[in-house]
């Protein structure tokens, strides 16, 4: 199961996600933090399983600046293949 909580630490706005993410999960989180101005996060300490298309997407999310927070260490592994390839 899929969710999304939006968090303020500070002046920071950290969205938490837990569960699967999976493709249809993307827009969501794209709108979610195109929506916000200033520094913004992704907690991912909760995230069980993402697919192939989070993986890109979470790489074009920190390449913008957005703070991957609690990354599992297989989900940097796959943003970091996914750079290689490019």
């Amino acid at each position: 199961m899929f969710k999304l909580e939006r968090v303020i630490i500070g002046d920071h706005i950290v969205f938490r996600v837990s569960g699967r993410i999976e493709f249809e999960h993307v827009a969501t989180i794209e709108r979610a933090i195109a929506g916000e101005n200033g520094p913004t996060a992704l907690d991912l300490s909760e995230v069980t399983l993402v697919d192939r298309d989070v993986v890109r997407c979470l790489a074009r999310l920190k390449n913008a600046g957005v703070a991957l927070e609690n990354c599992p260490a297989y989900v940097r592994q796959a943003i970091r293949r996914s750079r290689r390839r490019r």
